[in-house]
C-alpha cells in the first residue's frame, strides 16, 4: 500500500476537505458528551433516538471495510454475484430483525444481545456469547483501522504502523468523549458523506470506460467473462462449478446462515435500534436502512468493476495474479486514475469515514458488552453506575489499542470479504442457530444454549482448518459459506440433544423471551394502529421486500 504509484496526488483543497471532516467529527464528539450522565446515555444514548437517525446509523455502521473496500474488493473480482452480498446476504435478514425480532430485544429492556442470551439460557450460553462477541469485534475493528490507516498512509505518506495509530487516536476521541450518541450521530454525517464520495467516483469511472455498455463489454473481454455480467448462478462466488450447488451455497449459506446470522443477532447493529424511544421506532430501524441498502451496491460494486478494466495495475494483477496490487486496492487506484482535486478530497473524506464508521461500531459495542456483560455481570457486580460508566470508557480505549494489533493479521488477506466471511462462519452462524432456536423453541434448555454454541464455533473452525490445510479445495469465499452452514446444523443438532436429556426453564420466566410465551400485546408497540402509513414496520418492510425481488429479477 506504501508503495508511489498509488500515492494519491492530493492538492491543498484536498487536505483543506478531509481537515473540515476531522473538525466536524471531534465537534460532535465534543457536543454528545453534554449529553452523557449515566450508563444508559454513554451505552444505549438515553433510549431516545428518532428511528430515521438510528435507521442511517444502522446501514452506516455496516459502510466500513465490510461495504466499501471489501465489496468494491469483490466488484473487481467477481463482478455481477457480489450484489448478493446486499440483495440475498442483508435485505431479508433486516427485514426479519426488524418485524419478528426487535420486539423481543427492546420489549425485554436487555442493554445487549449478550443479555438477551443470559435471560433464556442463564450464565453458561451468556459468557460463551459475550467472550466471543467481543473477540469478534477486536477482530473486525482491526480490519476498518488496518484500512483507515492505510488511507492516511496513502495520502500523507507516513509508515503503515504510524498511520494506523493515528487513525485509532481519532475514532478513541470521539467515542470517549460521547459513547454511542457521538457514534450514532457522526454515523449520519458519514453516511451521506459516504455516497458524496462514491457517486462522482461511480459516474466519472463509467464515463472513462465508455459508459454502461463500455463496461460491459470490457468486462466480458476480461478474465472471468460474461458470467461477471450476470449475478446467478454465481460459481466465481461461491467456488462450485456445479450452478445448483452453487445457488444452494448462496441462498443457504450466505442468504440464510450468514446473514440472518449476522443481521439478527449482530449487536453492533441491534445497539442501534435499542436506541430509539418505542418498540415501532426501534422494528423501523433495521427497515428503514433496507432502502438505501439496496442501492448502495450499485456505487460500491461498481467502481470496483471499472477498476479492474481501466486501471492498468489492476487489470494486470486480475490476468495474472501477482503484483504489487491486490483486489483490495482497487478502489484506491480508481481514485487516483480519475478523481481530480476537489472531488479527491471528498472522496478520501468519504473512506476514511466509511472506515470510522465500522470501527466505532465496533468499539461503541464491545464497551458495552465488557462492561456490562463481563465486567459487571462476573466481575465486580453493585457498583455505582458513574463506575460502569467509567469502565465503558476505559474499555474504549483497550479496545482502540488491540485493534491496533488485530489490524496487521487482516492486512495479511488479500480480500478482505475472505477474512470477514471466515470471521462470521466461526462466531455469528452457530449463534443465529442458538437464537433461533431458542426464540420459537421453549423445550431449548440452558445447558444446549452453551453447548451448541461451542460445537458450532468449534465445527466451523474445523472446516476452516481442513480448507487451509488443503484436505478440501474451494476457491471464492465458498469455504466461507460451507464452514457456516456445518456450525448452524452442528448447533441445531447439539442442541436439540442436549434438550432431549437436560431440563427447560419454566415457562413463567420465558415471558418477552420465546414467541409461544409472550402475550402479543407484549410485542405490539401500543401506539402502532395510529402511526401513519409510512412509519408501519410490517408495511415498510412488504414494500422493500418487492423492490429487493424486483431487483433480483431485473439483474438476474
Amino acid at each position: 500500500m506504501a508503495t508511489t504509484q498509488l500515492r494519491l496526488d492530493a492538492g491543498p483543497v484536498d487536505y483543506g476537505l478531509v481537515a473540515l471532516y476531522f473538525v466536524f467529527v471531534l465537534g460532535i464528539g465534543w457536543l454528545a458528551r453534554q449529553r452523557v450522565s449515566s450508563s444508559i446515555d454513554f451505552f444505549l444514548s438515553g433510549r431516545s433516538l428518532p428511528a430515521w437517525v438510528t435507521g442511517l446509523a444502522f446501514i452506516s455502521a455496516n459502510l466500513g471495510a465490510v461495504e466499501i473496500m471489501g465489496m468494491s474488493a469483490n466488484g473487481a473480482q467477481y463482478g455481477f454475484p457480489t450484489f448478493h452480498y446486499f440483495w440475498i446476504g442483508a435485505i431479508p435478514a433486516m427485514l426479519f430483525l426488524g418485524v419478528v425480532m426487535m420486539p423481543f430485544y427492546y420489549g425485554s429492556q436487555v442493554r445487549s444481545v449478550p443479555e438477551f442470551m443470559l435471560r433464556r439460557f442463564g450464565p453458561g450460553a451468556h459468557l460463551v456469547n459475550a467472550l466471543s462477541f467481543a473477540l469478534a469485534q477486536v477482530l473486525i475493528a482491526g480490519v476498518n483501522l488496518y484500512l483507515l490507516g492505510s488511507i492516511v498512509n496513502v495520502l500523507l505518506g507516513w509508515p503503515l504502523w504510524v498511520s494506523v495509530i493515528a487513525a485509532a487516536v481519532i475514532v478513541l476521541s470521539y467515542i470517549t468523549l460521547g459513547g454511542l450518541s457521538a457514534a450514532i450521530y457522526n454515523e449520519v454525517l458519514q453516511f451521506f458523506l459516504i455516497v458524496a464520495a462514491l457517486l462522482p467516483l461511480t459516474l466519472v469511472g463509467l464515463d472513462r470506460v465508455g459508459g454502461w455498455n463500455g463496461l460491459r463489454n470490457s468486462v466480458a473481454a476480461s478474465p472471468g467473462g460474461a458470467a461477471q455480467l450476470e449475478s446467478w448462478p454465481g460459481n466465481a462466488l461461491s467456488g462450485f462449478s456445479d450452478g445448483v450447488l452453487s445457488v444452494i451455497g448462496i441462498v443457504v449459506g450466505l442468504g440464510f446462515v450468514l446473514s440472518f446470522g449476522y443481521w439478527t443477532t449482530n449487536f453492533v447493529e441491534v445497539q442501534r435500534a435499542m436506541a430509539t424511544h418505542s418498540i415501532s421506532a426501534a422494528r423501523r430501524t433495521p427497515v428503514i436502512g433496507t432502502f438505501p441498502k439496496m442501492f448502495i451496491p450499485l456505487i460500491v460494486v461498481i467502481p470496483g468493476m471499472v477498476s479492474a478494466v481501466l486501471v492498468p495495475q489492476m487489470a494486470d494483477y486480475k490476468a495474472t495474479g501477482v503484483g504489487e496490487v491486490t483486489y483490495n486496492h482497487a478502489l484506491l487506484y480508481l481514485m487516483k486514475e480519475v478523481l481530480p482535486t476537489g472531488l479527491l478530497g471528498v472522496a478520501i473524506a468519504g473512506l476514511l469515514a466509511a472506515f470510522m464508521a465500522g470501527m466505532a461500531a465496533n468499539v461503541s459495542a464491545f464497551n458495552t458488552v465488557f462492561s456490562f456483560d463481563l465486567w459487571q455481570r462476573y466481575v465486580r457486580r453493585d457498583r455505582a453506575d458513574s463506575y460502569y460508566l467509567s469502565v465503558g470508557r476505559l474499555a474504549t480505549v483497550g479496545a482502540t489499542l488491540a485493534a491496533v494489533f488485530t489490524s496487521f493479521v487482516a492486512s495479511s488477506f488479500s480480500n478482505m470479504m475472505d477474512y470477514l466471511q471466515t470471521l462470521f462462519s466461526f462466531f455469528n452462524a452457530p449463534l443465529f442457530a442458538t437464537f433461533i432456536l431458542g426464540m420459537f423453541w421453549k423445550r431449548m434448555t440452558p445447558t444446549a444454549g452453551w453447548m451448541g454454541l461451542v460445537c458450532g464455533t468449534g465445527s466451523a473452525f474445523a472446516i476452516f482448518l481442513l480448507h487451509q490445510t488443503g484436505v478440501f479445495e474451494l476457491s471464492g469465499q465458498g469455504a466461507s459459506f460451507v464452514a457456516a452452514g456445518v456450525a448452524f446444523a452442528v448447533d441445531l443438532v447439539v442442541s436439540v440433544a442436549v434438550s432431549q436429556v437436560t431440563r427447560p426453564k419454566p415457562a413463567v420466566e420465558l415471558v418477552g423471551l420465546v414467541y409461544s410465551e409472550t402475550p402479543r400485546e407484549l410485542r405490539l408497540d401500543p401506539e402502532a394502529a395510529t402511526l401513519p402509513w409510512y412509519q408501519r414496520p410490517v408495511l415498510l418492510a412488504g414494500i422493500a421486500l418487492l423492490l429487493v425481488v424486483a431487483l433480483n429479477i431485473v439483474v438476474g
